[in-house]
This record gives structure tokens, sequence and C-alpha cells, in this order.
């Protein structure tokens, strides 16, 4: 089924086309972001749209010359040079397309396998694969509710013991002895479970559990009630919606759309900053259950990530963090960024592979808050 799209928004449909088309990397949402942010705007003027597609489309700093002249270009009819008219390329800039996946690695540091961790912003399409031990997520889904720690509710239900009198139990109690109180009945407070925060890294160095991790999202997104899920790299995503998707196939599929920074450069600091930054995830991490999944490897300044998890922790109730890294019981962390958070974090575990992974979330509620 086709629609039609008004014409007076096709010029702005259209402006997101033509910065592919001279090699900008812009995602299928952020160009419906950018119609969003011109209709909150007004507009009133033509650099209202200017100010929407920047904030939108994110070019990158030393892209934003050349993003200045495809707008005037565009909405202007200015046919001033916007860079190089036929762009090529050049030795910073790498293209690859492999089995239709193309990638851009922008930035002289490059993991070429994956290993290592790079400050680099790649984007790309990727297809994650399902899990191989759907068995493990079976029985980890099953008794995740239990391990994870609760807080106290404002329900009551009804105790055996305790400080509380339940008074309407009491009273139809004794409406069946005749009007006389024989005891009476007790009641607590119920206890329900914390909100669970999950951050995910995935950046060129977890490449190798990138699917693992999502599928083990997809398993607590269905195992608790209050979820959020968020990937990070160069760029934060927000997959709660997706993964909410009961069959984990169609999650999954929707979920690697979703991402646009798969094997990337490693910017955990400026990641978690974008993150507080929004009021409304800010409030997910309000006295939740905080996990990390990642090797710690910041390319980028280590006191935005020290500032960050500082942020993060005075705001949850623990943060535990994993890292394929931690394989070895001896484990010490190695990097800056990584040794000086240390102390806020109420544990910092094995996640070399799903079933130790499954494992170190499961003994959460046995390790004492930070």
């Amino acid at each position: 089924m086709s629609v039609k799209v008004p014409g007076a928004v096709r010029p702005l449909i259209g402006f997101p086309a033509l910065l592919r088309g001279h090699g900008f990397m812009i995602a299928p949402e952020q160009t419906v972001s950018f119609l969003q942010a011109v209709e909150l705007l007004g507009p009133r003027s033509i650099e209202h749209v200017r100010k929407a597609a920047v904030a939108t489309l994110a070019p990158q700093p030393e892209q934003r010359a050349r993003f200045d002249a495809l707008f005037d270009m565009h909405f202007l009819g200015a046919f001033g040079e916007p860079g190089e008219d036929e762009w090529q390329p050049d030795d910073e800039m790498q293209v690859q397309d492999d089995i239709g996946t193309e990638e851009v690695v922008i930035g002289a540091d490059i993991s070429e396998t994956g290993q290592a961790a790079t400050g680099a912003e790649a984007l790309a399409v990727r297809a994650l694969r399902a899990p191989d031990d759907a068995e493990t997520l079976r029985r980890f889904s099953a008794a995740l509710p239990d391990a994870l720690p609760r807080r106290r509710g404002y329900r009551h239900k009804a105790a055996r013991r305790g400080k509380g009198v339940d008074l309407a139990r009491s009273l139809r109690a004794a409406m069946r002895n005749e009007g006389e109180v024989m005891s009476l009945k007790r009641q607590r407070r119920a206890t329900r479970p914390r909100p669970v925060l999950l951050l995910i890294d995935v950046s060129g160095s977890m490449k190798q559990r990138s699917d693992a991790h999502l599928a083990l999202a997809h398993e607590i997104v269905h195992a608790m009630p209050r979820v959020e899920v968020f990937t990070f790299g160069t760029r934060l995503t927000r997959l709660t919606r997706a993964l909410r998707l009961k069959n984990r196939e169609q999650a999954l599929v929707e979920a690697s759309g979703l991402v646009a920074d798969w094997d990337g450069g490693t910017r955990i600091g400026d990641a978690l900053e974008a993150f507080l930054a929004v009021p409304r995830f800010a409030g997910y991490a309000r006295g939740a259950n905080v996990i990390v999944l990642s090797d710690g490897l910041e390319r980028g300044d280590p006191s935005a990530m020290i500032r960050a998890v500082h942020r993060l922790a005075a705001r949850a109730f623990r943060i535990d963090w994993f890292t394929p890294l931690a394989i070895d019981p001896e484990y010490r962390p190695e990097t800056e960024a990584l040794r000086a958070i240390r102390p806020l974090l109420a544990s910092l575990g094995d996640a070399s592979s799903t079933s130790r992974l499954c494992r170190a979330i499961l003994a959460i509620g046995e390790v004492r808050a930070a």
C-alpha cells in the first residue's frame, strides 16, 4: 500500500536521503526524529530546521562544514561545493561491504579483528544469531525473579506474626465467633522486585558476546516486571520495546535493526552521560538493580566514565558489572576508569560464557550492595 506524502514534507524527507548519498550514515529512526523535531520547533525560520537537523541527524564535528553546505544547497538553493562533488573516502575512513552488510569506520584507530577496543565509530547493520543454550536461558528465566534483590512495597499481605494488625481480617474472624475477638490477625508489607536496568556494550571488543547478551536481555525482559535495556558503543540505543516481543527470533531481528553502532568504538563515559542527560532515562536507574555487560575498555576520556558511574551509582540501588575478561578468578581491572569505579560496584563478575553469566546474575542477591 502506497502512502501519499504531503508536498511540504517532501523536502524534509529528501534531506536525509541527500546526506546518505554523500556518505553520511543516517538511520531511518533519525529521519523520523528529524521530522518530529521540526514539528516541535514550529518552525519559524530556516535556522530552526537547521538546528533540528543538527540535533537529530548528528553529523560528526569534522563533517559539519559539508553538512551545512548540503543543507544550504538543499533548502536554500545555494550551489556552492559541499566539499568535493564526487566524494571518495579518504585514508581515515574505510568502507567495507561484506555479504550485504555495509560498515563505515571513521578514524585511524581501527580494530580489524574486533578483539580490541577502539575509539572509532562504526555504523553497521547486523543479524543476530539465535542462542545455542536455550535450555540454560529457560532455567535462568525461571529462577531470576527470586534471585534478584527486592524492595518493600506499599501493599500489605497476611502474615503469621508481625507488628502490623490486619483489622479487616480480625473483624471478619470476630463475626464468625459471635463478635468475640479470639486473636488479632497480623499483616506485613509485601515485597516487590526492584526495577532492572541492563546496559549492554556492543563495541568491537565485545563482538563475540553481543548476540548472547541480547538473547539474555530478552529473557530478563520477560522474566521481570520492570526492565529497561540499552546498548552502547559510540551511541546509546534503547531496545526495551523491541525486546518485549514474545517471540525471541522476532525480537532479536527488531533489536538488530535499531542498533547502528555494532562492533564499533568504545565510548562508555559518553554513552552513560548521554543516558543520564535524559531525565526519563535517568529515572529508570532510580532504586534499580543496574547490570552492565561490558569489558570496560574505555577509549574515550576516563574521567567522563568515572564521573558518569558516580552519578549512576547515586541513583541506583546497586551496580553489578560483568566482563568476559573476568574468566580468571584472580582478575583485576587494568584500565584506569574501571579501577577507579571498582569501589562503586557491588560485584565484578565473569561474563565469558552464557552459563557463567547466568550463574553470576543469579548470585546477585547473595552479594551485599556497595
